[in-house]
Formats: structure tokens, C-alpha cells, sequence
């Protein structure tokens, strides 16, 4: 099977490397595409059925849709679109909205809790349509966006992985999308003629949240340093623990260990006598 273009290329090698040195992909594998109707999630289903004709292990593709209960979401042209391509699929209708208007103060920020509730209806589902790994559209961008939310707000060095066991060892997390930017994403999808559909929270898009505010920075930073953007991705696989700040990481002890070997071994006084 040859791909549709040169983007579609660029695309699959980029996840085909992420597939291999995260180890996202195994043989036999039921993978459950969180498909939200979002460029990026669409891309993500797309390049990875794209891949399973291709790939040299067999693994099957479910998209599952979390319906928010907003009136105005159209969870029928994910279906159409998805049995149009002849993909298995599953919208799962719920009450999050509701949920997040009755127990969110009228002035907080309902990202974090939206995020926390679509995590949990996405596990239970894996369980019962017996998925071994629960694929997400995050993109390149999203981990550096995450990286400095996490920087400048949490007072916490770190993005997300692309590879995530939960907490009760039950649901493997995978990011196929990380090595992809958000615009080939977005072309990607465009050009795939696939329709994206807005989640119809009513936050989605406001300039003024955090994240939007740094995806602008880091577009200003891009636009005047071109390859900015692809430094930072590379920073975060190319970590020097010894020259951060965490303890954890360079107990003091270990620290004093390792000068006293030091001077064990040099035949020469590390400073010289005085005169």
C-alpha cells in the first residue's frame, strides 16, 4: 500500500520512530484511539490505519468518542466518518458537562477536571471493549506547551511521556503524535477530508487561557528562531540530571562520596599547600 502523499510519508516515519523507540506498538495489540473530533485525533487514526496495512506486527483499531452531553455536538459525523472508512468505532454518551457546571466555581478554569473525567470514561471503556493500549492525539507542541505550563506555573520540570503505564498498572497510555507538529497535523487532517468537530465546551478556544497563551510564545519564538520548537522536543530526550536542582536526583551525600573517591585516587593534593 503506497501513501497518498508526501505528507502522509513524513507522517508515518515520524510515528513509525516514535513506535520504535518508545516501544508504542506490539504484536496483537486491540488499540483504542480516544478520538475526540479534533484535527489531531483524527490525524492520529488516520496515519495509524494507514500504518496497520503496512506494519510488520498486527495490531486492530478501535476510535472511541467521549460525547461531552453538550446539545450542539455533532458525535454524528464522527460516525459517518468513521463508517465511511469502514472503522470500527464507539461514541460513548456521558453527562461531563453537567457535571463540571455543577461543581466548578463560575470564575475556575474546567480543563483540568474535563481532562481528568474523558481519562476515566476512556479506561473503563478500554475495559470492556478489552483494548491493551489507549492511544492519544498529543503532538509535538502539546508536550512542549506542557513542558512550560508545568515550568512557569506548577514549579515541576516535566512534559508528559509518550509512553504511560496508570497508576493501577491496568491501561497503557501511548503518544504516537509526538515526533508530529501540530501543523502537519492540521494539514494532514485537511487533506484526509476528514471532518473536525469542535468539542462545544464553552472555554474551548479562549485566548486567554495559559496554554493558549504559550502556544502564541512559542509561535513568536519559532518565527524568529526557526527550529526553536524542535530544540526544545530534543531537550527533553536529552536530559543532564546532575546539573538540576532536584535532590532526588543528586543526593548531597552522593555528591561528597564521589569528591572523597576523587581524592582517594589522584596521586596529587587537589590543592596545593600553601607557601
Amino acid at each position: 500500500m503506497a501513501y497518498r502523499n508526501k505528507l502522509e510519508s513524513k507522517i508515518a516515519r515520524k510515528v513509525t520512530k516514535a513506535m520504535s523507540v518508545f516501544d508504542l506498538v506490539e504484536d496483537g495489540d486491540r488499540i483504542m484511539v480516544g478520538l475526540s473530533g479534533g484535527k489531531d485525533s483524527w490525524a492520529l487514526m488516520q496515519v495509524l490505519d494507514v500504518l496497520r496495512r503496512r506494519a510488520p506486527v498486527e495490531f486492530s483499531l478501535v476510535a472511541v468518542n467521549v460525547d461531552s452531553g453538550y446539545a450542539e455536538y455533532k458525535h454524528q459525523e464522527i460516525s459517518r466518518a468513521c463508517e465511511a472508512r469502514g472503522w470500527e468505532y464507539r461514541i460513548e454518551h456521558t453527562q461531563i458537562g453537567e457535571i463540571m457546571d455543577d461543581v466548578l466555581a463560575p470564575d475556575a478554569t474546567p480543563c483540568s477536571l474535563c481532562a481528568k473525567l474523558r481519562r476515566g470514561v476512556l479506561y473503563r471503556v478500554a475495559t470492556d471493549i478489552g483494548a491493551t493500549k489507549i492511544a492519544l492525539g498529543h503532538h509535538a507542541d502539546d508536550f512542549l506547551e506542557t513542558l512550560l505550563l508545568n515550568l512557569f506555573f506548577a514549579g515541576s520540570l516535566k512534559a508528559m511521556p509518550a509512553k504511560l503505564v496508570s497508576n493501577d498498572r491496568r491501561h497503557v497510555v501511548i503518544r504516537p503524535l509526538v515526533y508530529v507538529s501540530e501543523d502537519e497535523a492540521r494539514v494532514y487532517t485537511r487533506e484526509s477530508e476528514l471532518p473536525v468537530i469542535g468539542c462545544c465546551c464553552p472555554v474551548c478556544g479562549d485566548l486567554s487561557l495559559k496554554r493558549q497563551r504559550l502556544k502564541r510564545l512559542l509561535l513568536d519564538f519559532e518565527s524568529e528562531h526557526p527550529g526553536v520548537k524542535q530544540s526544545m522536543l530534543k531537550a527533553l530526550g536529552n536530559v543532564a540530571p546532575r546539573h538540576l536542582l532536584d535532590t532526588r536526583l543528586n543526593p548531597p551525600s552522593d555528591l561528597r562520596a564521589e569528591v572523597a573517591a576523587a581524592i582517594m585516587e589522584t596521586d596529587a593534593p587537589l590543592l596545593s599547600p600553601a607557601s
